[in-house]
């Protein structure tokens, strides 16, 4: 899948967030190494705290169907609907994407269907956490 193709999809996923509080719609597109798509979008919640993000929403969906290995994401948000700069993942996200994926994986960010950027989750989580800091005796 091209990743003007994956951004679509995340554009399309951002339709159906569910942010009633903060206004802010998130889609994520997520490609597993499979080749199967999994979308999610943030969903929100009067707490704040069970608030999910897209990226994480498309990774747990991914998660729960069997998928553990990733190829790419993209991710667009804005508020209202209105993309008006690139939306990159949190640190709760990248985290998520350090469990599951390789220092070279893609991560997409757009600002429309043919403006994106590409960046490695090692360029966006340097000094990150994984399995690999684990010691177990």
């Amino acid at each position: 899948m091209s990743n003007k193709e994956l951004v679509k999809a995340a554009f399309d996923a951002m339709g159906k967030a569910y942010a009633p509080y903060s206004g802010y719609t998130v889609g994520a597109a997520l490609l597993g190494k499979s080749g199967t798509l999994y979308t999610g979008c943030n969903v929100e919640s009067a707490s704040y705290s069970p608030t999910n993000c897209a990226e994480r929403t498309a990774f747990f969906k991914a998660i729960s169907e069997g998928e553990r290995e990733f190829s790419k994401i993209a991710i667009v948000g804005g508020k209202n609907g209105n993309v008006t700069d690139m939306f990159m993942p949190c640190g709760v996200c990248r985290q998520v994407m350090a469990e599951f994926c390789d220092e070279d994986f893609e991560i997409i960010v757009a600002l429309t269907h043919d403006d994106f950027k590409s960046f490695t989750l090692k360029e966006l989580l340097p000094f990150g956490f994984s399995k690999n800091n684990i010691v177990v005796d």
